[in-house]
């Protein structure tokens, strides 16, 4: 490791030492005695921290210059994006301006739109007005020679104060003679159609009085078939009471038949009687179940007799 850092110590004094004693052969170099040789080397030491240390202040003095420059750099950056900011905020501000400008005269344009349409209509307005004034004009010196009579008329008639009231009096007269004449026609077209219709009930009454004849025979028929059909039924009444009567006999009969057998039954059989008197579709069940009872005990004994003389 020693022959490196030799080599790197004479070469740092070869640079730091003036130019004619930079060059040292070689070969002279195992000559020096080693106090020298280490003279030289605490040379070469001192002579390399020197270079370091002003290597490292200019290292340091870079490292300084280049914060700065940084720092200056991201200042400038910073009053760069706020000067971006703040004309981002004109550019905004202006456009805003610019809009609201737009649409102040859009809405100026708009409002002298609506204005010089007023301004027309006002202006026809007043034509018409104008065209009125002339004709009620007109109007007024046609009807002045009315006046004057109306004037003169007041002048005569003392209950009148003005001339409204007098035209208003007139106008209620007017109306009331319109109403009267309506009245007047309306009665005298009631008059009319009562008498059309008294013609008409005199020219129909003769008919009316043939068409009720014949409708009071027509009923008078009615009447006598109506009699006829009532005996008719009044006898169907009779004859169905009567067989009502036959059957209620027939049926107690049947009742009082089917009454006994029962019994006679109950007799046969030892048994007392079950069922309820007026029960008789029961009291006919009994029988006939009797009845079967009995014929398949007698339907039995021929076939039982045979087999008796065998035995």
């Amino acid at each position: 490791m020693a022959v490196p850092w030799e080599k790197y110590f004479r070469k740092a004094l070869q640079e730091k030492l003036p130019n004619p004693y930079r060059k040292i052969p070689e070969q002279n170099a195992d000559h020096f005695p080693p106090v020298l040789r280490l003279l030289e080397k605490r040379q070469e030491l001192a002579d390399a921290d020197r270079g370091l240390r002003a290597q490292k202040e200019v290292f340091q003095a870079t490292m300084a210059a280049l914060k700065q420059r940084r720092e200056q750099l991201e200042k400038k950056e910073q009053e760069l994006k706020g000067s971006f900011v703040r004309f981002d905020k004109f550019l905004q501000d202006a456009e805003a301006r610019r809009s609201c400008a737009l649409r102040r005269a859009a809405e100026a344009r708009h409002r002298a739109g609506r204005q010089e349409a007023e301004a027309l209509r006002l202006r026809a307005q007043l034509e018409e007005l104008q065209r009125e004034r002339a004709r009620l004009q007109r109007q007024l010196e046609r009807l002045e020679p009315c006046a004057r009579l109306l004037r003169q008329v007041l002048e005569q008639l003392p209950q009148f104060q003005e001339v409204p009231e007098l035209v208003a009096r007139f106008d209620a007269l007017a109306d009331t003679q319109a109403a009267l004449r309506l009245t007047e026609r309306e009665r005298l077209r009631e008059l009319e159609e009562a008498r059309a219709q008294l013609q008409r009930l005199r020219d129909t009454w003769q008919d009316e009085l043939l068409r009720q004849g014949q409708r009071r025979a027509q009923l008078l028929d009615r009447l006598e078939a109506a009699r006829e059909r009532t005996l008719h039924w009044e006898s169907n009444w009779v004859q169905i009471q009567n067989t009502a009567a036959q059957k209620t006999l027939l049926l107690g009969r049947t009742r009082m038949a089917a009454l006994n057998l029962f019994q006679l039954v109950c007799q046969h059989q030892r048994q007392p009687p079950a069922l309820d008197i007026e029960d008789t579709e029961g009291q006919l069940e009994q029988v006939k179940q009797f009845i079967l009872d009995l014929s398949a005990v007698l339907a039995s004994l021929p076939q039982a007799q045979p087999a008796a003389p065998a035995s």
